[in-house]
């Protein structure tokens, strides 16, 4: 039997609209299985800590298993380049940290394009880096430890948790914005570093206020200053480095989530408003702070333009120090 061109054209639209109807279903029912959480580091630190809050947050929200996977390595390259190259469907999702805006500048070329292969949800939180020195110290401001170390043949030593970390990188910045030569020392871990520090082998440190708390509260190492754009949560009474005359010395650590490049729109906005709704939560702000973690909401430009503003000032530090990743 002949059918008309009418009939012919109709049946198409239908074929057409009945395939696309289950890609729709789809995303509109997202998630409908368990989510993976990418974490970049080991299991028992602040950053596993609350990539877990967050997923048993998310969890309760949407009715559905989100389970954080430690694939920790390479300063996190491991875990990055995983999600870059996973389904972008929704269901893997990357815990990003700070050496993400750095790894490029570092290593050069990667096993995934950080600009390209992954897109940005949601900021989580930050971790402002402080300026720390030994109590015996002369020095009471960050300008008396620059004095200091202008009054020093060999400048101030800065002790450093691996090279290219953020504290390395902080220091570089501290040491050129302050114009006073210097060394960091490069240790494997923070440990080592607060070690020396506390024997009085080194100047300083810019660390995360949570592990070197102990030694503060007992007196042993003292805080001149907080590097970032403003005073911390965490340890108000630090002033800003910006407020002693290093405006352009701002260092945190900090944390978000990201999806391979692709996962659709629908399901980038409902993960981040529901994020951004937990770390509006009273419960979960106190768990952060007590990780030495300030939540800092925004949406998914205000990360991206964030994460951009990060990658070029790091590689204008790396490149200008000589920096190379190890």
């Amino acid at each position: 039997m002949k059918m008309s061109r009418r009939t012919l054209l109709s049946a198409a639209a239908a074929a057409a609209c009945a395939g696309a109807a289950p890609r729709v279903f789809a995303q509109e029912a997202w998630p409908a299985r368990t989510a993976k959480i990418i974490a970049p580091y080991g299991a028992g630190g602040p950053s596993d800590l609350s990539a877990r809050l967050l997923a048993e947050y998310l969890a309760k929200r949407l009715g559905q298993p989100f389970v954080v996977e430690n694939k920790a390595g390479a300063g996190t390259r491991v875990a990055n380049e995983f999600v870059a190259h996973a389904a972008a469907d929704g269901y893997t999702i990357l815990y990003a940290a700070a050496p993400y805006s750095t790894l490029q500048a570092l290593y050069g070329k990667l096993g995934y394009d950080p600009k390209k292969d992954l897109q940005p949800v949601a900021m989580v939180a930050t971790v402002p880096l402080f300026l720390v020195v030994n109590a015996q110290s002369p020095a009471k401001t960050a300008q008396e430890l620059i004095a200091y170390g202008k009054s020093q043949a060999n400048g101030l030593t800065f002790g450093s948790p691996g090279n290219g970390s953020l504290p390395h990188l902080a220091a570089e910045l501290f040491l050129r914005d302050a114009h006073v030569k210097g060394l960091t020392v490069q240790y494997r871990g923070d440990v080592m570093a607060y070690t020396d520090l506390l024997a009085g082998r080194i100047d300083a440190t810019l660390t995360a206020i949570t592990a070197a708390l102990p030694h503060i509260q007992s007196g042993k190492l003292r805080v001149l200053g907080v590097a970032s754009a403003a005073q911390s949560e965490i340890y108000p009474q630090a002033p800003t480095l910006r407020s002693q005359g290093l405006p352009n010395v701002v260092a945190s650590g900090w944390y978000g989530f990201m999806v391979p490049a692709g996962v659709p729109a629908a399901i980038t906005h409902r993960l981040d408003a529901e994020i951004n709704r937990a770390l509006a939560d009273a419960d979960i702000r106190k768990r952060f702070l007590a990780q030495g973690m300030e939540p800092h909401p925004g949406n998914a430009a205000a990360f991206g333009q964030f994460i951009d503003a990060e990658m070029a000032k790091w590689t204008d530090v790396i490149q200008k120090a000589g920096i190379r990743g190890g």
